[in-house]
């Protein structure tokens, strides 16, 4: 077995031991997950080699990376300890596994940072649509037990607060907005799913998922939770770019892990599901005062800065109290709350920048 620090090993052993997985199903099974290096993705990764060297399962794991040397620093010690994990360097849009059988597909595949909806909308399309594409086109080709794909809190628009929000809860979406290219592209990712499950009996599940936090950020995360960590950690004033307005629920990334691991095994096909912590629903400004009290060596102030906001991608003022009760159905249940969630975070890894 090889080492991980004491959250990450933590972490692994409680998506192991989540009784809404039924574990057994993996058994004998190759599962590809594209987004591999990603937060979600890795910790998928690392989760399911974990269980197949501990407990003696013959889960093999096939990862679509984009940047193999990447791949190789970050999953450098469950290699060295001849986990059964193998890479597939390529683009998701156009990516080919070489007739190696496929059991299971999470995709996680796609354009995350907020700055590139704005500066590269086309590639943010193209990157969801044909990417989501041709992962199904490859499960309906292997006839794949199951598909996941994993989408965002993102397609609801902007949400005012006065309803709770179920995977039947939308309001409309400005096409003409060019931020609109991640939700909208996700929306039409959806859409496939729910067609190639409809017309070719492709097993695809979505799961919406909030946003989600946990040990291995990148370096050059730029989302707002990473920047707040950051500015307190290194005694910096946390500076917010709106007022702070947006209310949303967030999310563990091993409570992501399970999450996905229920739905992709138990999940009805052609379905969504909500996935956050409900408790942990608050506001931005309202998350910026608990970190800046909470997580560095002593307490920072929370300032305003709202010059050029607009540039910087960030998403209309929303409350998206989302309603997970669909998936609870299926047993899930979270197991952090915010503050441990950057707790856990930041006594890890969390990397050193100058972004605010």
């Amino acid at each position: 077995m090889w080492s991980e620090s004491e959250i990450v090993a933590e972490d692994m052993e409680r998506t192991c031991a989540a009784v809404s997985i039924p574990w057994q199903a993996l058994q004998g099974t190759t599962v590809l997950v594209t987004g591999a290096t990603g937060l979600i993705g890795s910790a998928l990764v690392k989760s399911l080699l974990w269980y197949s060297r501990t407990r003696n399962t013959d889960i093999s794991v096939l990862a679509l990376v984009r940047d193999p040397a990447k791949a190789a620093r970050l999953f450098a010690r469950p290699i060295a300890a001849g986990a059964p994990l193998s890479f597939v360097p390529g683009d998701v849009q156009t990516f080919e596994t070489s007739g190696t059988p496929i059991h299971h597909v999470v995709h996680g595949a796609g354009v995350t940072a907020s700055r590139a909806f704005v500066a590269r909308p086309v590639e943010t399309i193209r990157t969801t649509l044909r990417g989501t594409e041709r992962v199904l086109e490859l499960a309906r080709e292997q006839q794949v037990r199951s598909v996941a794909f994993l989408s965002s809190m993102e397609v609801y628009a902007a949400p005012d607060g006065s309803r709770r929000i179920t995977e039947s809860t939308f309001d409309g979406l400005d096409p003409m907005h060019v931020r609109s290219s991640y939700p909208e592209s996700k929306r039409m990712a959806e859409a496939l799913c729910a067609a190639y499950a409809a017309e070719f009996a492709v097993p695809a599940k979505v799961l919406r998922l909030t946003q989600t936090l946990g040990p291995g950020v990148d370096p050059d995360d730029a989302r707002v939770f990473a920047q707040f960590a950051r500015s307190a950690v290194e005694g910096r004033d946390i500076v917010l770019h709106t007022p702070g307005d947006t209310e949303r629920s967030y999310l563990y990334t091993a409570d992501a892990v399970t999450a996905i691991l229920t739905v992709l095994l138990t999940g009805e096909n052609g379905q969504a599901y909500n996935v956050a912590n409900e408790e942990s629903y608050c506001s931005i400004r309202e998350l910026a005062e608990l970190v800046a009290r909470t997580v560095g060596p002593a307490p920072v102030a929370v300032r305003l800065d709202l010059e050029d906001a607009a540039s910087r991608g960030y998403a209309p003022t929303l409350r998206m109290d989302l309603d997970t009760a669909k998936l609870r159905a299926l047993g899930w249940r979270p197991t952090v709350g915010l503050a441990e969630m950057f707790r856990r975070m930041t006594a890890v890894d969390l990397p050193v920048s100058d972004a605010t």
